[in-house]
């Protein structure tokens, strides 16, 4: 029987790519990458039963892999470059598909198929640039990619008879009219609308990815987290501040500190949880107990008592709460 690998995101093009070739009666072994900029790795179980659950309906493996360092080392400076914000496209189709050639000659399989779609994505899927990508990660000819197959040059896997291009597709654009009426076909009816997906695309988070790593060449898995909740502020000495908007990030941010690191509160009132860096100076104390008490419920007193926890230990702060123009010159935000 022959085999492929497939990557699959989750979404309906890279599951439709496997389901166009198990039902070629095609062997499929799915590959889903984390990285820390798309599913959360400290939730891949939530993360990967989704692809699980889809994997059980129609008869296929999936095996998880997270990309880590690797991935954080082409963010930072990718060869082929960023799209409009921080997503390194074409380096990273590169690097998923060479992580997949290692498994397709640990497990012999014939190919490797991806859910790409011509012409959906400006950056990396493009005519010209499916060559490019393949030849890099060192796969010229053996990536199929079922949903525009025909409107593109046969493969190896197509020429030797494996795979049946006559069944495949040739979809091109955005529209997702042709993948929903396949879909249909197959009686897949649960798939995520299009919008998901990596936080490097988003203006927002790429914003603040871009002023951490002007500040932190390095940063840490928490630095890397911490971007995903709360108000971000780049203190006078230097450190940051990241203040909880409610409930669910107040414990989110609870949850990411480390040992030594400051977490901050207004006691006795509806108050943000705000963290702080172990290093921190005695001026950047003050200036995120000023940050904590102006999202607080005590924001309109003329000082606030705001108690700082730090390796089970605890001392209050009195400061005066943060006013509009410290808010405006500290906060990391996109200033369109």
């Amino acid at each position: 029987m022959a085999k492929a690998i497939a990557l699959l995101s989750g979404g309906l093009d890279s599951t439709l790519a496997i389901l166009l070739l198990r039902k070629q009666g095609i062997d499929v072994t799915a590959v889903t990458f984390l990285t820390h900029f798309g599913c959360d790795i400290s939730d891949s179980s939530s993360c990967s039963k989704d692809v699980s659950d889809t994997a059980v309906k129609f008869g296929f493996e999936v095996k998880l892999c997270h990309l880590a360092d690797k991935f954080i080392s082409i963010v930072k400076n990718p060869k082929y470059g960023h799209g409009k914000n921080m997503n390194p496209c074409i380096d990273c189709r590169i690097l998923m598909l060479k992580e997949a050639k290692e498994l397709m000659q640990m497990t012999g399989a014939d190919f490797i198929a991806t859910g790409e779609v011509l012409g959906q994505r400006p950056m990396s899927q493009r005519r010209e640039t499916f060559p490019l990508i393949d030849r890099e990660a060192g796969l010229e000819g053996y990536v199929l990619r079922p949903l525009s197959a025909k409107l593109l040059k046969p493969t190896i896997p197509e020429i030797k008879g494996i795979v049946k291009r006559e069944e495949l597709c040739g979809f091109s654009g955005r529209s997702r009219k042709p993948q929903m009426a396949l879909a249909k076909k197959f009686g897949l009816t649960d798939y995520p609308s299009p919008a998901g997906g990596c936080l490097l695309t988003d203006p927002i988070y790429s914003y603040k990815l871009k002023e951490l790593l002007m500040h932190n060449p390095d940063p840490s898995i928490k630095d890397l987290n911490l971007l995903r909740v709360g108000r971000h502020f780049r203190l006078p000495g230097g450190h940051k501040a990241v203040v909880g908007r409610n409930r669910e990030e107040n414990m989110s941010i609870e949850a990411l500190a480390e040992k030594g690191d400051y977490l901050m509160k207004v006691e006795g009132v509806g108050s943000p949880l705000t963290l702080i860096s172990k290093d921190a100076t005695e001026e950047d104390l003050l200036s995120a107990a000023s940050l904590c008490a102006r999202y607080s419920d005590a924001k309109h007193l003329p000082e606030v008592k705001v108690t700082v926890y730090a390796e089970g230990k605890q001392f209050t702060l009195n400061v005066k709460p943060a006013d509009d123009s410290m808010l405006e010159s500290l906060r990391i935000q996109r200033k369109d």
